[in-house]
């Protein structure tokens, strides 16, 4: 079948997805760490046949290792956040306390759709 997305491309470079980006928000853990766990829980789901209660106990591994990320990442995100808006006269610099509640707003939102 043809791929016109693809047929475009320049000879140069390989196809696929690597120049392509989501739009939206950036992500809370970093692509390696998130590659990382994938890979755990997909390792996990293989063997499961094989070595069920094995494959549970790395599964739960790879579960308690992905929580412990997001919970560190957003406490980084929030001390980050916090930071930037402490110190700061409420009456002079609106514009970056609109822009921390937003991040706020964002954030807390994409927690509560998960």
């Amino acid at each position: 079948m043809y791929d016109q997305t693809r047929a475009q491309q320049p000879a140069d470079r390989p196809p696929g997805r690597a120049d392509r980006r989501a739009p939206g928000p950036e992500p809370l853990l970093p692509s390696d760490e998130r590659d990382k766990i994938t890979r755990r829980l997909g390792h996990a789901v293989n063997t499961f046949a094989d070595t069920p209660g094995e494959a549970l106990e790395e599964a739960e591994s790879a579960f308690d290792e992905a929580t412990d990320a997001l919970v560190n990442a957003l406490a980084e995100r929030r001390r980050v956040l916090r930071a930037g808006w402490q110190d700061q006269n409420p009456e002079t610099q609106s514009a970056e306390l609109r822009l921390a509640m937003r991040e706020y707003r964002e954030i807390t939102g994409r927690l509560l759709r998960a």
